[in-house]
């Protein structure tokens, strides 16, 4: 039951000592602050590099060539690694459980007109799958097809911002021709991409038509492929396949790794994963011990209370005061000032937190930094229970007074 008169002198209690209840509020309220703060950036961290994976299917496997560094089987080292349509296609072949794949040719800086507009892109020739490994959504228009590539046509997809900068906002660019290096091109589409802006920039053709326009011939830059499943194992096991495969085939020492890359996004989503869930758990001590110290202090003040009102309490027992209404008394104080600290600070870090949303923007691997509702609720939990545990033991001192000591303190 609400007593009105214990709440009055508990509010005068404090007003009689304004500065030592500030103080220890405040002590109370940083704590919060900070686990607030530290929580939320960690929550923008694991939004930034959970974005960062979306950029490509988590359970996607890339393998790029490169130069070897060791000699292996009368092969001298300092030999180029070229991958080409034939280690593609046997990779298909030999590897099981691929369920989408693209090889890849790319071109930094490729020139597109559309009229008197004109602007340098980069351009990727890929297959049709090529749109389920880059998580790419069409806005308008289509993907590429296989029939694309069987007839080798000239047909292109935009990304948002090349649709932007050549047609604009109210133009419909499905449909228009425009020209790659001078070679006329079919826009069927347009793309957003839900990784990096950058991704936005990049133009789609069939791999085969930029192979012959390019003049790459069967050359491929890179290819790609995801497995059935998330499982890591799986993923582990088909890296590992062409790994083997390729080295085998291109005479590459098995541990020359500047020869051969085949990066499992699948493993490096483990391992980042990991890292942000033991920096949560790091944040999480940093801030409840943070919150133990001012908690500590409150004790000590409560503690401190007490003394100086011993003699209050002994007339309180003197005139028939239980034990039960004096342990309430310290109880209420210590739990009032330690949740309205705890709030404010709660409140103040959601604060901080927008701000810092609003400053800081979107970033390769920091976003939206935010605190979890259901975090927010531990939190408050955590602060009644540190209050009720900051009062209790004075409260119990308190309550064991006997009267006659307490009339005799000075």
């Amino acid at each position: 039951m609400f007593d009105i008169d214990k709440w009055q002198e508990i509010f005068a209690a404090m007003s009689k000592n304004k500065l030592r209840t500030f103080l220890t509020a405040f002590s109370v309220m940083w704590g919060i602050l900070m686990l607030i703060i530290l929580l939320g950036a960690s929550q923008g961290l694991r939004n930034g590099a959970e974005a960062s994976f979306n950029d490509d299917a988590i359970n996607s496997i890339f393998i790029y060539p490169g130069k070897t560094t060791l000699p292996h089987k009368g092969m001298k080292p300092g030999r180029e690694i070229q991958l080409t349509n034939e280690d593609y296609d046997a990779v298909m072949t030999a590897v099981d459980g691929i369920e989408y794949s693209s090889s890849r040719y790319g071109v930094w800086q490729a020139q597109l007109n559309y009229g008197e507009e004109f602007s340098i892109y980069p351009l990727r020739a890929v297959h049709p799958e090529h749109q389920f490994l880059e998580n790419t959504t069409l806005t308008e228009g289509r993907f590429l097809n296989e029939d694309d590539l069987n007839q080798k046509r000239k047909v292109a997809v935009l990304g948002r911002d090349v649709r932007v900068d050549l047609f604009g906002e109210d133009v419909d660019p499905v449909g228009k021709e425009i020209q790659i290096f001078g070679i006329t091109f079919t826009v069927i589409g347009v793309f957003e991409d839900q990784g990096s802006p950058r991704e936005m920039r990049y133009v789609y053709v069939p791999i085969n038509t930029g192979q012959q326009i390019f003049g790459a011939g069967r050359n491929i830059n890179m290819f790609m492929v995801t497995t059935g499943s998330l499982s890591l194992p799986s993923s582990i096991k088909m890296a590992g396949e062409i790994d083997q495969y390729l080295r085998n085939k291109h005479k590459i020492a098995p541990d020359d790794t500047a020869a051969l890359t085949v990066r499992n996004r699948n493993v490096d989503f483990k391992e980042i994963s990991d890292i942000l869930a033991g920096m949560l758990v790091f944040v999480w001590i940093i801030g409840i011990f943070t919150i133990i110290a001012g908690v500590v202090g409150v004790s000590n003040i409560m503690i401190i209370v007490v003394k100086e009102r011993t003699k209050e309490i002994g007339v309180r027992k003197a005139l028939g005061a239980s034990p039960a209404s004096v342990v309430s008394l310290i109880l209420q104080e210590s739990i009032f000032v330690t949740a309205l600290a705890g709030y404010v600070g709660l409140l103040l870090g959601v604060v901080l937190l927008e701000l810092l949303s609003d400053l800081v923007g979107e970033q390769d691997m920091f976003s939206k930094p935010s605190v979890d509702f259901n975090a927010a609720i531990i939190t408050l939990l955590i602060l009644v229970i540190a209050g009720a545990l900051a009062g209790l033991f004075p409260a119990l001192r308190a309550a064991s007074i006997r009267p006659v000591e307490a009339l005799r303190d000075e």
